[in-house]
């Protein structure tokens, strides 16, 4: 079929109608919901049947319908409307203020293996997509200027189904970008822009789509190109899929392929954001760029690329980091690493977490080693990183490695049910949406009557119930289950019981039937008459994960027996559009993963902005965002090494708080049968932890710790035709070989006596520097409280300024502040110190003394 003539059909619209075309190509209406409803009144099954593709739903239009919309004035004026609303959001306007005194223009490159945009693109797995797309959509609004690169996927994560035994299967639907929010990026000629891959010993043709994500530009890569061989073609066909061959060649495409694609279209990004290792030779591109445009040395060019690059960690699992053969690369990358002018061997020490020669290829360690600024997505899981990668940085202490943490959230506009937005409007304002990390505008859901609010909630959780019943039809249709069962499914679950939503990738540590461990307790309480509960579940096993197919069926067959047959109910293909539903339905949120293993989770913050409460194991966001009247906690925070034990106690911890507090305190009504204590926890909730954990805040946290400055850093690194780089290098070698001459002779302090609250306690460190001047070293002094064993409890560094030579010793002196009582020590610790050191550690040059 290689000879066939391809052509594309798009809509073709009258011009009166031609704002639809422009609402549609950009994702802005999926945030937007009058830009939802819009595209809905045209053909409300039309929009069912297309996935909520706007695109789609205008190339299927008959010309009837067409002249009606054209008749129809209300229509118009409607579109007319918020057509000038999208070109007031879209058109270029202030950019976000940076808070210097002179404008600075910059961009920041984001990489991502998937994207969790809206229901029609499918083409992401979870939460690291769902992230990614609330990133883009933030920096929209804040007129934050990053520039989004992914994978195209032709077959997108797999779709979702059960067989009768309540087996997950798996299918992969094609994506027919043509007719998806996507448009084919061009170049100056008008041709569809590609770009070369080097993959073994040929080069492998990519493609380059743009999605419009608001004001930010999303590019997509694709293989899928005549011009590729059968085997290159398939590269991009689907999302974690493949064997490790398969994915090492993903990865080229996103890591060498976008930096390739960004350059060609003209954009010279000032920082470099992996979300995840996926995007990590990036690294090697950037620095095969540098070395060819500016004439730089691999380790001149690996200085630069190190100081723009930042690095986000979003796994907790050793498990879940990507590993290569120390083969496969070679067969993979031989040909483009030799051609860089290095040997094989260097190229894979910077994925190798030791010294070990025959150490696999680490993604993560390369991102990790090659980045100025790196972050866990949780301050629990900044802890947690630290101690997985403490192997990188052996002479830190585990407090000192240099990752940071910086929590995720999430855009709410793309969650928040319609009759929420609807109260939001009314009660917070209309701009509620442009200014969610404002804690003063959550205040006011305080103003919302609690009979407004309830009602608002009492709706969702309808709708849910009722997108529940119709989804179990759905599902025992496609099973040919009997008529009989496929009428009972219309009644199962209860439209005004308590109603507990689970709703994550059923991978085995986030222990997706840990409520069911004691049917019997559990039939107890779901089954009181005065006082019902309910719980649906929804979510994917990985397609190779059995353990997780595993917990996924023994909910179905738990569901059919007959004390759960109306009170549980599983939703087949968990996506976008089922979390929606879930999070805006809920009354109560159930998160219980094994602690530590949740990196983050953002469910639980899309349920508490529409008003559901949480009850969750203190993990990833929760140990943050938890406090007494804004939900449960399972446990207190305790780590377990026998997870039998975890799980039978935490099990009875969630029955026991359904039984003493969360199910009375839904019940508990007063004559107008409102539950006002309930009602005042959802205030206390929304009002708390959606003006804290939503993107907004999390974007412009990444902006000032980490885009800003390295950005600034950036500006002074090329300047000159990057001379200052090369500068930086040339000390950088110069401090590695002289290192080992540092001394610490002495480090000296009057001890002998307490020192007073208050006072300071003067103390010298007399070096030794060799042919190290002094300003090239930071001397400090790290001191803090101590327990028996001399260990720190907590610390804390001044930095000595001021030193004098003594013949061929130099004496740092300074003073350590008594701000607490107790017992104290302190060490010294010697760092570099360069104007272009983004990070001190990375030379990995340290002394103890």
């Amino acid at each position: 079929m290689k000879d066939i003539v391809v052509y594309t059909v798009m809509p073709n619209l009258p011009e009166r109608l031609r704002p639809l075309m422009d609402l549609a190509k950009n994702l802005w209406f999926s945030w937007n919901l009058e830009g939802i409803d819009i595209f809905r009144s045209i053909d409300q099954n039309l929009w069912e049947e297309t996935n909520h593709n706007p695109l789609a739903v205008l190339g299927r239009l008959g010309n009837e319908r067409i002249q009606e919309l054209l008749g129809d004035e209300g229509f118009l004026s409607e579109m007319d409307r918020i057509f000038t609303e999208f070109k007031r959001y879209t058109e270029k306007g202030k950019a976000y203020h940076f808070g210097l005194e002179t404008p600075f223009d910059f961009t920041v490159a984001y990489l991502s293996a998937e994207y969790g945009l809206t229901d029609c693109l499918p083409i992401y797995s979870g939460g690291l997509g769902v992230l990614a797309g609330d990133h883009l959509k933030s920096a929209s609004d804040l007129r934050v200027p990053i520039v989004g690169v992914g994978l195209f996927y032709q077959k997108g994560y797999f779709r979702q189904y059960l067989n009768v035994d309540g087996w997950q299967q798996e299918t992969y639907p094609d994506n027919d970008f043509h007719v998806l929010p996507a448009t084919i990026e061009r170049d100056e000629k008008g041709d569809p822009l590609s770009v070369e891959v080097p993959i073994k010993n040929r080069k492998v043709k990519v493609r380059v789509w743009r999605i419009a994500v608001g004001r930010i530009p999303l590019f997509m890569l694709d293989t899928n190109t005549v011009e590729n061989s059968e085997e290159d073609r398939d590269i991009t066909s689907a999302l974690y899929a493949g064997d490790r061959e398969m994915r090492l060649k993903q990865e080229i495409v996103l890591g060498i392929g976008g930096v390739r694609a960004l350059d060609k279209m003209g954009y010279r990004p000032a920082v470099f954001h992996m979300n995840e290792g996926h995007s990590a030779l990036a690294i090697l591109e950037r620095i095969r760029l540098l070395m060819e445009r500016h004439q730089l040395s691999f380790a001149e060019a690996r200085e630069a690329v190190y100081a723009s690059n930042i690095f986000t960690t979003h796994t907790p699992i050793p498990a879940g980091i990507d590993i290569f053969d120390r083969p496969l690369m070679e067969s993979c990358l031989g040909n483009y690493v030799r051609a860089l002018g290095i040997s094989m061997e260097t190229f894979l020490s910077l994925g190798a977490e030791g010294s070990n020669p025959n150490e696999p290829f680490n993604m993560a360690v390369m991102a990790l080693k090659n980045s100025a600024k790196t972050n866990g997505v949780s301050e629990l899981h900044k802890n947690v990183s630290r101690r997985m990668w403490r192997r990188i940085w052996p002479m830190l202490p585990e407090v000192d490695i240099p990752i940071e943490g910086v929590t995720n959230g999430i855009h709410i506009p793309s969650y928040i049910s319609d009759d929420m937005s609807r109260l939001f409007n009314r009660y917070l304002g209309r701009k509620w949406a442009e200014d969610p990390d404002n804690v003063k505008v959550w205040e006011r859901v305080n103003r919302i009557p609690d009979s407004e609010l309830w009602r608002a909630h009492e709706r969702r959780r309808e709708r849910l119930v009722a997108f529940t019943r119709q989804r179990l039809q759905e599902q025992l249709l496609r099973r040919g289950g009997h008529k009989i069962d496929i009428q009972a499914a219309g009644e199962v679950l209860n439209q005004e019981a308590l109603t507990i939503g689970f709703a994550r990738r059923f991978a085995v540590y986030k222990r997706g039937d840990l409520i069911l461990k004691d049917p019997a307790r559990l039939a107890k309480i779901l089954n009181d008459p005065q006082k019902p509960v309910q719980i649906i579940f929804a979510g994917k096993a990985h397609p190779q994960d059995n353990e997780g197919k595993m917990v996924i069926k023994n909910i179905i067959h738990l569901a059919q027996q007959p004390e759960f047959r109306h009170k549980i109910a599983f939703i087949e293909d968990y996506d976008l559009t089922v979390a929606r539903y879930m999070v805006q339905g809920a009354d109560v949120w159930l998160n219980n993963p094994l602690r530590p293993l949740e990196a983050c989770g953002t469910s639980g913050m899309k349920a508490a902005a529409n008003g559901a409460l949480n009850m969750s194991v203190l993990d990833g966001w929760w140990a943050e965002g938890y406090q007494p009247g804004l939900g449960w906690a399972i446990g207190s925070g305790e780590d377990y090494e026998d997870h039998e034990y975890q799980n039978l106690v935490e099990s009875q911890a969630i029955y026991d708080l359904l039984e003493r507090h969360v199910v009375h305190l839904f019940y508990d009504r007063g004559r107008d049968n409102m539950p006002r204590k309930w009602i005042g926890g959802m205030k206390k909730s929304m009002s708390t932890l959606a003006a804290r954990f939503n993107a907004h805040r999390m974007l412009e946290d990444y902006l000032h710790q980490f885009y800003l400055p390295l950005a600034l850093n950036w500006r002074e690194i090329e300047a000159g035709n990057f001379e200052k780089i090369r500068t930086y290098s040339s000390w950088a070698n110069h401090l590695r070989g002289n290192w080992s001459q540092i001394k610490i002779l002495e480090k000296r302090a009057d001890v002998r006596s307490v020192i007073p609250l208050g006072e300071t306690l003067k103390v010298e460190a007399r070096l030794q520097l060799g042919r190290t001047p002094p300003q090239d070293i930071s001397v400090g002094i790290y001191y803090g409280l101590i327990d028996s064993k001399a260990e720190f409890i907590e610390r804390d560094v001044i930095i000595l300024r001021d030193f004098t030579q003594e013949g061929d010793q130099t004496v740092f002196r300074g003073e350590i502040p008594s701000r607490k009582v107790g017992r104290f020590g302190f060490r010294v610790r010697i760092l570099p110190s360069h104007p272009l050191l983004t990070n001190p550690y990375s030379l990995g040059l340290i002394l103890w003394g």
